[in-house]
């Protein structure tokens, strides 16, 4: 190992919890976690359940999961008890929370970036027929997104503001707080997702205060596909009243009552339908684990491994897609050499696990289960495969599924 002043003994102790870090250079966590081991026997504990208990899981545990599970994010969320809900994806989130919202001029206006993940997007701009106007503020140099012109875009016409707490191709961290505090002035609501930045950034969603907050535990939580979640502030949570909503959400749902639904006061407002209860068993034990260590002690590293990496690159002079600030940058870094989509096709077939995004370049995400030598591993196989033109054989290729 190239650095020895830190001390990541603690951390590097959990890779024995995630059975591909044996096989693989794994540093894809910005879009799927390693999965931990725990999982397995989650997930038999869910089937040994069915197994065994039949319908009566939905009385003892099941019914409850979606808003319980919640609970595992209070320290990484900084949240109360019953304060979230989990969900099938973020698009589903972002749906239930855009049906409590009417777009009546002249407060119709959307306002995000360029930036913003396209699945949230393609749904902001679904909502041109209801009457949103979409007011999209563009990044200048495809990294980090101007604050001063991002607010100046925020106005008295405002209803929503929905932002990335972290971009997801350069990782740049935005200020949400200045974001939140200017919505307000002006009586807009912030939708602030934090896909990229639970579980490798410290949130306080009592500190910041935000209106709504919703993420998933797909990647830095190592909790799989199917668990995402919605954090309504409780003040707000009884003035909306969802549109996208279901059985689970009425105040008596086993009476099967007919009619206008009668809507909860708690999270569970905001589910609808039967839950996902196998993705919920799965998601559990990388919220366990996140909760142990703790967010400051994985993001401390991930900081440190961040500028490591950097200092990698820029010594092999590849260049980087990456804000200039340490405390601007998430936990991955763009490299973007020549050639970029076919050497990344070329690291997977060499078991380092890392992802292609146009306009950013090869996207290495280190996790407190990487170690600085898996850094520098994959830094030279980069300069290896470009120095052996190994990457031609991917050109044409082009497939950006990883």
């Amino acid at each position: 190992m190239t650095e020895t002043s830190h001390d990541d003994s603690d951390l590097v102790a959990w890779r024995s919890e995630f059975p591909i870090l044996g096989s693989t250079v794994y540093l894809i966590s910005n879009s799927l976690g390693a999965m931990p081991r725990g999982v397995k026997d989650s997930l038999q504990q869910y089937a040994d359940t069915w197994a065994a208990r039949g319908v009566r899981a939905w009385a003892e545990s099941w019914w409850e999961m979606p808003v319980d599970m919640g609970n595992l994010l209070c320290p990484i969320l900084g949240c109360g008890p019953g304060e979230v809900s989990f969900h099938q994806n973020v698009t589903i989130a972002e749906s239930i929370i855009l049906s409590c919202f009417e777009f009546k001029p002249p407060r119709n206006r959307v306002v995000y970036t360029d930036m913003e993940f396209p699945s949230v997007m393609y749904l902001y701009r679904a909502q041109k027929p209801r009457g949103a106007e979409i007011c999209t503020v563009p990044s200048e140099d495809g990294i980090t997104i101007d604050q001063s012109r991002f607010l100046d875009a925020i106005d008295e016409r405002t209803l929503l503001v929905p932002i990335s707490h972290v971009l997801f191709k350069s990782a740049y961290v935005m200020d949400a707080k200045a974001i939140i505090r200017r919505a307000h002035e002006v009586g807009a609501v912030v939708i602030l997702d934090v896909y990229q930045s639970a579980g490798i950034l410290p949130i306080d969603v009592k500190e910041l205060e935000v209106d709504v907050v919703i993420g998933g535990c797909l990647k830095w939580l190592c909790g799989g596909p199917g668990a995402a979640f919605l954090y309504v502030r409780p003040d707000l949570m009884n003035r909306l009243e969802p549109k996208t909503t279901g059985w689970m959400a009425h105040r008596d749902s086993f009476a099967f009552e007919t009619g206008d639904i009668r809507l909860r006061d708690d999270a569970y407002r905001f589910l609808n339908g039967t839950p996902h209860i196998p993705c919920l068993y799965a998601a559990r034990p990388g919220l366990e684990i996140l909760g142990r260590i703790g967010v400051p002690r994985v993001r401390a590293n991930s900081m440190r491994q961040v500028s490591y990496l950097m200092d990698l690159a820029l010594q092999q002079g590849f260049p980087l897609t990456v804000a200039s600030k340490p405390e601007e940058r998430g936990g991955t870094v763009a490299v973007n050499p020549p050639h970029a989509y076919e050497v990344c096709r070329e690291l997977l077939q060499r078991n380092f696990i890392v992802d292609y995004r146009p306009g950013a370049g090869v996207r290495l995400s280190p996790h407190f289960y990487t170690t600085d030598d898996e850094l520098c591993a994959v830094i030279l196989e980069m300069r290896r495969i470009i120095d052996a033109r190994a990457y031609e054989k991917h050109i044409g290729t082009r497939s950006y599924v990883t």
